[in-house]
């Protein structure tokens, strides 16, 4: 008898969310509804533009891009860019990673804090409207691995603030 989602996301927690979507057969924006709320959260997709505004004061941190099974990593400050013609057009000399995100494609960001294979990890996910993942960043680590501790902290607060967002809103 197959597992439902829940079930999987239940019994084989240390996945990753896509292998998690792989193995229930669902998408991964639906393996993220089901999460436990003290691993994700959403974002308001109000405050889309604002966090492309702030994520590159966040310092070095981790963007995967996965395409037909190969995965993109690049390490580095998370860059500055600005709208235009119908994108959000990275451009900061500094940063490694260039190109232009087309805003209107993403319509969930999650703030995913779960365990990833035994390690802690935190990210930014952003999905499409089908729940398929665009891109991820994750926090920084340093040369030990261990994740940057203000990163963490800020992440924590956008989370909480999320959180208390989400309880005005029901009442």
């Amino acid at each position: 008898m197959a597992l439902t989602p829940a079930e999987v996301v239940e019994q084989h927690s240390e996945l990753s969310v896509a292998q998690l979507a792989e193995k229930a057969k669902c998408s991964e924006a639906e393996v993220v509804e089901l999460l436990p709320q003290e691993w994700a959260c959403w974002l308001p997709t109000e405050q889309l533009q604002w966090l492309m505004y702030d994520l590159p004061s966040w310092g070095p941190m981790t963007t995967i891009i996965q395409v037909a099974g190969s995965v993109f990593e690049i390490k580095d400050n998370f860059p500055s860019g600005k709208p235009g013609h119908g994108y959000y057009n990275l451009m900061d000399k500094q940063s490694h990673l260039h190109g232009h995100l087309k805003l209107d494609n993403i319509a969930s960001v999650a703030l995913i804090s779960k365990p990833l294979r035994g390690t802690e990890s935190y990210c930014f996910q952003f999905f499409d409207d089908n729940g398929s993942t665009i891109f991820k960043v994750y926090l920084g680590r340093d040369r030990k691995r261990v994740l940057l501790p203000q990163q963490v902290e800020r992440f924590e607060l956008l989370k909480q603030n999320m959180a208390l967002t989400e309880l005005e809103n029901q009442q």
